[in-house]
C-alpha cells in the first residue's frame, strides 16, 4: 500500500522534535555519534518526505552519523530501542538492517527478531527473503516456536505475499505452498495477534490461489473456534466476492430465497454526511436459510465510471417465511485510499453472493 498520501499525523511521527530526541539518545550511547551529520540528513527536505521516506531516511542518517561496523552500529541500536517509546517509531531500526545488513545473514536476522518485540520488523524481513527464500523462510519457521508472540506474528506476517505497505514476495504471490508449513505452525496458536496475521496471511493468498487456500481449509477442524475464525477472515474477500466453494465452507452455498427492498438515506448527501441503508429481507423459503448479508457501493470515479467495493453487512440464520428489518450506516469520506466524487451513486444488496435489490443516492 502506497504512502504517498499518508495523513499528516502519522507522516509527522517523524517530525523535528522525534529527530532530535533520537539524536540526543544515540549521543548518549555512542559519544562519537554525529549529531550534527544526523540532524542535517533528516532535516533537509523533510516536509517533501512521506512517512516511510522519512522512516528509511532516519535509517540512513544514523548510518551515516553512527561510527563502527554494522554488527558495532545494531548493537547500540538494540540499546536505543527501549528507549523510543513508539512501537512505529521503532520500525526504522528494522529498516537500517535490511538496507545495510544483507550481507550478514544470521545476525540480521538475529536482529530483525529482537527488534520486532518493541514494534515489528515485518517490512524489514521481507528483503531477506526475496534475497535467500529458502534459509529465510527456514529461520521463520523456527520462529513459530518462539516465547514471545510478536516473534510468531513475524513468522507469519512478514511472509504476506501482498503485505499493505511492505514489499510485494512475487516469488510467493506466484507459488504460495513454501509458507504453509509457517500457517499450519500458528494455526492453533493462543495469541489473537497471531491468529489474526495467520487469517490475513490467507487473506492475501486467495486473491491469487483461491482453490489452494480453500482445499486446506476444507481439511481443518472447523468446529474449532479459533481455526473456524482464522477460516471465515481468510475468507472474507471471496464471500463478498461471492465465491461458491468459500459460501459452501460456511453453510451459505444455497441461493438465497428471499425477496429484498433497499433504501438509501438521504437520498442527497454531501462530503461528510452520513448515509444510512434500509433493508427488509423476506423468506420465501419453507425451511431456514443461513445467510451472509453484504452491500455493495459503486463508487463514481474521476473519470465517471464507476467502480465497486463490497462492504459486510451481517450473517444470520433466517427462520421460513420470516422477515428481517436490518439498517447499516457509514459517513461518507475520504480515505487515502480512496477519494469520492460528486454524482450517482448505486448500492445493491447482496445476499449469499447474489445481488437481490438496489438504491441510489447522489453525492453533491
Amino acid at each position: 500500500m502506497s504512502d504517498e498520501s499518508s495523513p499528516a499525523q502519522l507522516k509527522d511521527w517523524f517530525d523535528e522534535a522525534r529527530y532530535r530526541s533520537i539524536a540526543r539518545e544515540l549521543t548518549q550511547l555512542a559519544p562519537k555519534f554525529d549529531a550534527k551529520t544526523f540532524l542535517k540528513l533528516v532535516l533537509d527536505g523533510l516536509e517533501e518526505r512521506t512517512l516511510m521516506q522519512r522512516l528509511h531516511q532516519c535509517a540512513v542518517a544514523t548510518d551515516e552519523a553512527l561510527p563502527g561496523s554494522f554488527q558495532q552500529k545494531v548493537r547500540v541500536l538494540q540499546k536505543l530501542v527501549p528507549k523510543l517509546g513508539h512501537e512505529f517509531v521503532t520500525i526504522f531500526l528494522g529498516d537500517f538492517v535490511a538496507t545495510f545488513g544483507q550481507e550478514d545473514f544470521e545476525f540480521s536476522m538475529e536482529a530483525l527478531r529482537f527488534f520486532t518485540v518493541f514494534g515489528s520488523s515485518e517490512f524489514a524481513v521481507r528483503p531477506f527473503i526475496v534475497a535467500d527464500q529458502v534459509r529465510a523462510l527456514k529461520t521463520l519457521l523456527q520462529w513459530t516456536q518462539d516465547a514471545d508472540e510478536k516473534v510468531r506474528r513475524l513468522a507469519s506476517e512478514g511472509s504476506r505475499p501482498r503485505l499493505p505497505w511492505g514489499m510485494r514476495l512475487s516469488s510467493l504471490v506466484r507459488d504460495p505452498s513454501p509458507t504453509w508449513g509457517i500457517l499450519e505452525a500458528l494455526k492453533n496458536d493462543t495469541s489473537l495477534f497471531v491468529r489474526r496475521s495467520v487469517a490475513n496471511h490467507l487473506n492475501d493468498i486467495t486473491k491469487d490461489h483461491p482453490e489452494f487456500v480453500l482445499e486446506r481449509l476444507e481439511s481443518w477442524d472447523l468446529g474449532h473456534a479459533h481455526l473456524n475464525w482464522i477460516a471465515k477472515q481468510a475468507c472474507r474477500t471471496l464471500i463478498k466476492r461471492g465465491h461458491p466453494r468459500a459460501l459452501k465452507l460456511f453453510g451459505f452455498g444455497k441461493k438465497a430465497e428471499v425477496i429484498a427492498t433497499l433504501e438509501a438515506s438521504p437520498p442527497r448527501l454531501a462530503l461528510g454526511e452520513r448515509l444510512t441503508l434500509f433493508t427488509t429481507i423476506s423468506s420465501t423459503s419453507s425451511r431456514a436459510q443461513r445467510l451472509a448479508i453484504d452491500y455493495v457501493v459503486h463508487y463514481v470515479k474521476a473519470r465517471g465510471v464507476s467502480a465497486e467495493k463490497v462492504f459486510k453487512w451481517t450473517e444470520v440464520d433466517l427462520a421460513a417465511k420470516a422477515t428481517l428489518d436490518l439498517t447499516k450506516s457509514q459517513v461518507i469520506r475520504d480515505f487515502t485510499t480512496r477519494k469520492h466524487h460528486p454524482g450517482c451513486h448505486r448500492v445493491e444488496l447482496q445476499v449469499n453472493g447474489q445481488r437481490v435489490a438496489e438504491s441510489v443516492f447522489v453525492l453533491k
